[in-house]
């Protein structure tokens, strides 16, 4: 597996760091709020798992799975949802906790999704942004790190669900996905 990556972009302990950091920065905003952490899956089980660790104000957790992008690199602009929230969202602060922005695509949908459903508010938490891959006008209140335009895995992040468990997020080699 290891020889598959080009390079390791971001390494575990700068991962690390920086989730803490976005904890600090969500436990300050949402102190004396009804925080709802939503992650999409499967990608954000690690950061989710992670950020959830430093957020050390009460905060609910739910689960979402949507997608756009089967087994390709690029996503196919159809969103779908594969699993929604188990409980009402109502008067909640929704923090949705993403892997990557790419396209943007799928978030903007899930928004306004959670909008539509009577949430107080509906931010994004992401790990990564890639601004030259979107498509549709999307920010998040939180990012992690900003990257290029390479096609990413480690961390959550999969190609055709392998590489997720990668501890660090890396550059595909090309050759894998061609």
């Amino acid at each position: 597996m290891e020889n598959d990556i080009k390079k390791i972009l971001i390494s575990e302990n700068d991962i690390q760091n920086r989730v803490k950091k976005l904890a600090d920065e969500i436990n300050r905003d949402y102190k004396d709020k009804d925080l709802l952490l939503v992650c999409i899956l499967k990608g954000s089980i690690m950061f989710m798992g992670d950020l959830m660790k430093y957020i050390n104000i009460y905060a609910k957790v739910e689960f979402m799975s949507v997608s756009s992008y089967g087994n390709s690199t690029v996503s196919t602009g159809s969103v779908r949802i594969l699993k929604d929230l188990d409980m009402s969202i109502e008067n909640k602060e929704i923090l949705i906790v993403e892997d990557i922005i790419d396209t943007g695509i799928t978030l903007k949908y899930v928004c306004n999704y959670l909008k539509g459903k009577g949430a107080n508010s509906v931010e994004i938490v992401t790990l990564l942004d890639k601004p030259s891959g979107r498509k549709v006008d999307i920010k998040s209140k939180y990012v992690g790190f900003e990257v290029g335009n390479e096609f990413v895995i480690g961390y959550g992040l999969d190609f055709a669900e392998r590489y997720r468990n990668l501890p660090y997020i890396g550059v595909l080699n090309e050759s894998m996905y061609k």
